[in-house]
């Protein structure tokens, strides 16, 4: 069976990393996996606990145009070398919680992604040697408010709002090269999304070590990898399901800000 590293929090509030089992029992590790952390004796079962994002990442560091036909379907063509921009760890959202839809914004957009969360610090690490630096991989959503960010010169607002970045719901260590990546809305048959990650124009080790010759990446930070063709609005209501082979599938609802939620969002502060 793949190992799935989860994050998760009780009911009394605690904060656990751990891995989930087929029974959907949790053994507590004590410490992030990336950190040293080991398995524990303890053992959390199914109803005492509910899954968060599974890591807390100091920064979440996104690519734009990675698959030749979303730049297409962008009006824009593949850039020489990644486009990168940063989303706030604000942006994080728990698994199965909702999207809120900002009052000021007129089209919200999914982007379902493969992320990949690091598991050293990282600095001007050549490509050949990145994909030692990563410690795993999971599925995000790069919610971006499409009006702001074609309306803007810089995407911060249009891809910074709370719970923007739905991420989940584990993380394993390795994913197929030639994996499947669908978006689903409203349990549609047909998916909005799909593609294969290894379209992407630049891989993950690239990406990896591209950033980390601009900055450092720490242990549990994120790095998105950019989403494929299909990109499409959102409205208050909608189920999307953001699926990678090899993973699982990820799922958000789409709310009002207003609209009450528990638990918290992915990040615990």
């Amino acid at each position: 069976m793949v190992e799935r590293f989860v994050r998760v929090q009780t009911t009394g509030g605690q904060i656990h990393y751990g891995t989930l089992q087929l029974n959907r029992e949790v053994i507590i590790w004590d410490a992030a996996p990336w950190l040293h952390g080991q398995p524990t004796h303890q053992v959390l079962s199914p109803d005492s606990y509910q899954l968060l994002a599974p890591c807390s990442p100091s920064k979440i560091v996104a690519v734009g145009r990675n698959y030749v036909k979303h730049a297409a379907e962008m009006g824009d063509s593949v850039p020489p070398e990644p486009l990168i921009f940063l989303k706030p760890p604000t942006t994080v959202q728990a698994p199965g919680g909702p999207i809120w839809y900002p009052p000021q914004v007129q089209r919200v957009d999914y982007e379902g992604e493969l992320a990949v969360i690091m598991g050293r610090r990282t600095r001007a690490c050549p490509e050949n040697e990145a994909l030692e630096h990563i410690w795993g991989y999971t599925i995000a959503n790069d919610v971006t408010a499409r009006d702001l960010q074609q309306r803007e010169q810089q995407w911060t607002r249009a891809k910074g709002f709370d719970t923007f970045c739905p991420l989940g719901p584990w993380i394993v260590r390795e994913v197929p090269s030639d994996a499947r990546l669908q978006t689903f809305i409203n349990e549609a048959a047909s998916p909005v999304q799909s593609a294969t990650i290894d379209q992407m124009v630049f891989s993950p080790a690239k990406l990896v070590s591209f950033i980390s010759y601009v900055m450092t990446l720490l242990p549990g930070d994120v790095v998105l990898t950019g989403t494929p063709a299909g990109i499409g609005p959102l409205q208050v209501g909608d189920r999307v399901r953001v699926e990678i082979e090899g993973i699982g599938s990820l799922l958000s609802v789409v709310t009002t800000p207003e609209t009450p939620w528990t638990p918290s969002l992915g990040r615990a502060y």
